[in-house]
C-alpha cells in the first residue's frame, strides 16, 4: 500500500508544474524531504519545488540522480531551511560525524536550482564545523538566497562541480566558504561574524579556477580587524577577488598561508581593482596576485565553467523570471 501511495504521488506530481510544501498541510507535503524523496531516483524532467514561508527543521538530502530540481521559496528571509548538524555528533548510522557528514543539506545531484530561500545550519558559534549546504553535484545554481552559520557554512565540495551564486548573502566564522570546486560568486554579499578566515579552497591543481567573486561586497560584524581573503586548504587553491568592494576588516596583507611558507609558492591569489578600506594593494602579501586588466578579462562565466558541454548558469536560472 504505501508503495503505491508513493507511485500515486510521483504520477501526479509528472503531471504538474509544481508541488507545494507547506507545514500548515496546506500543500502537497508538509516537510521538504518528504518532497525530495517524491523526485524519482532517475529524474530527467524538470521538478519544481514551492515552499511556503516557514522554518523547516529538518536534516535534508538531494541524492545524485535526483536531477533538475528547483527550490523556490516563497520569501527569502521567511522560508528557512535549518538544522543543528556539527562535528563530533553521533550520526543515526553510529558514526560520529565530521566535516563532510555535518551539513543541514546535502545536493548530490546535479542540476539543481534553487531562489529566495535561506539555508542555514543554527548549532551555534562554538561548536565548530556545522555546514550549511554541502554542495557536490555539478551545475548548481543560485539566486537570491541566504547562507548562514558559523564555521564551514558553504562547502563547496565536488572536485568537478561548477557552482553559481547570484545576489546571495553568505555569512560565517571560519572557512565559511571552501572546498575544491569552481565556484562563481557575482553580486554577492560576503559577511565575517569572527576574525579569522573568509575562503579555504582546496582547488585541484589542474584546475585553471576556484573560486571566483565578481564585483561582490564584504563586509563584517562591528570591531573586527582581522579576517583573511582566504588561506589555501590544499597547495593549489585559488581565490580570485574581482572589482570587490572590501571593508576595513580585511588585514592589509590580505591572505594567510596556513602556517605553511610552501603555500605561498603554489596558492593562486588575485585580486582586481578591489575598492573600499579592506583594499590596500601596496600591502598585499607579495605571493599575491594583482592582476593587470587583460588577466581580469579572462574571468568570464565561459571560460571559468568550461565551454565544452555549454553550461551557463544565467540560463539555468532564466526560468525563475
Amino acid at each position: 500500500m504505501i508503495g503505491l501511495c508513493l507511485l500515486l504521488n510521483i504520477l501526479a506530481m509528472a503531471q504538474r508544474k509544481r508541488i507545494t510544501v507547506a507545514k500548515d498541510g496546506s500543500g502537497d507535503y508538509s516537510t521538504v524531504q518528504a518532497a525530495l524523496d517524491a523526485v524519482p531516483d532517475v529524474n530527467k524532467v524538470p521538478v519544481s519545488i514551492y515552499i511556503k514561508k516557514g522554518t523547516y527543521r529538518e536534516r535534508l538530502t538531494l541524492p545524485a540522480g535526483k536531477s533538475f530540481v528547483t527550490f523556490t521559496g516563497e520569501d527569502k528571509n521567511s522560508t528557512i531551511l535549518t538544522y543543528n548538524n556539527h562535528t563530533g555528533l553521533i550520526s543515526p548510522k553510529g558514526d560520529t560525524i565530521n566535516t563532510y557528514t555535518s551539513a543541514s543539506f546535502f545536493i548530490q545531484a546535479d542540476n539543481f536550482t534553487a531562489t529566495n530561500l535561506t539555508f542555514e545550519n543554527n548549532a551555534g558559534f562554538t561548536a565548530g564545523q556545522a555546514v550549511a549546504v554541502f554542495a557536490y553535484g555539478d551545475k548548481l545554481a543560485f539566486d537570491n538566497c541566504n547562507f548562514k552559520g558559523f564555521q564551514d557554512v558553504l562547502f563547496c565540495s565536488g572536485a568537478d562541480s561548477r557552482q553559481y551564486y547570484q545576489n546571495c548573502y553568505i555569512e560565517g566564522t571560519t572557512d565559511f566558504i571552501f572546498g575544491p570546486a569552481t565556484v562563481v560568486f557575482q553580486n554577492c554579499h560576503i559577511h565575517s561574524k569572527k576574525n579569522s578566515h573568509v575562503t579555504a579552497a582546496s582547488t585541484p591543481q589542474n584546475h585553471a579556477y576556484g573560486f571566483v567573486f565578481l564585483d561582490c561586497k564584504l563586509t563584517a560584524d562591528s570591531g573586527l580587524t582581522s579576517v583573511s581573503l582566504g588561506r589555501p586548504w590544499r597547495p593549489y587553491a585559488s581565490v580570485a577577488y574581482i572589482r570587490c568592494n572590501i571593508s576595513g576588516h580585511i588585514i592589509p596583507e590580505g591572505w594567510n598561508n596556513w602556517k605553511n611558507p610552501a603555500n605561498e609558492q603554489t596558492a593562486r591569489f588575485a585580486e582586481y581593482l578591489s575598492a573600499g578600506p579592506g583594499a590596500q594593494a601596496a600591502a598585499r602579501a607579495k605571493w599575491a596576485k594583482q592582476l593587470t586588466a587583460n588577466e581580469a578579462k579572462v574571468y568570464t562565466l565561459q571560460n571559468i565553467f568550461g565551454s565544452s558541454d555549454k553550461w551557463n548558469p544565467l540560463t539555468q536560472l532564466s526560468h525563475l523570471k
